[in-house]
C-alpha cells in the first residue's frame, strides 16, 4: 500500500484562495471497522508507515485524516474501553 497520498484536489470550500486545503487519497489496504456491528455507518481504516489513515465508508470520496501510531493506539484502547459509549 502506498502512504503517500495521490489524486490531491483544492477543497471546495476554498474560496479561489490560496489559502485552502487540499484533499489526496491513500490506495490500498482499507477494512471496516470491527467496532462497526455490521451496519452501514461506520469508518474504514488504513495502516500507514507512522500511523493509520481513517475515512468515513458513507463518503470514501471525502477524504480522510491520518494519526500517528499513538495517537491510534490511544484512541483504540480507548474504543475497547468503552469510553464512547453512551
Amino acid at each position: 500500500m502506498s502512504t503517500t497520498p495521490t489524486g490531491w484536489r483544492k477543497s471546495r470550500h476554498s474560496a479561489n484562495t490560496d489559502n485552502c486545503v487540499e484533499v489526496g487519497r491513500i490506495e490500498g489496504s482499507w477494512r471496516k471497522s470491527s467496532r462497526s456491528h455490521q451496519v452501514s455507518a461506520c469508518v474504514e481504516v488504513a495502516p500507514t508507515a507512522v500511523g493509520a489513515a481513517v475515512r468515513d465508508s458513507k463518503d470514501r470520496d471525502a477524504g480522510y485524516f491520518t494519526t500517528s501510531a499513538d495517537q491510534w493506539r490511544l484512541f483504540v484502547t480507548a474504543v475497547k474501553a468503552g469510553r464512547f459509549e453512551g
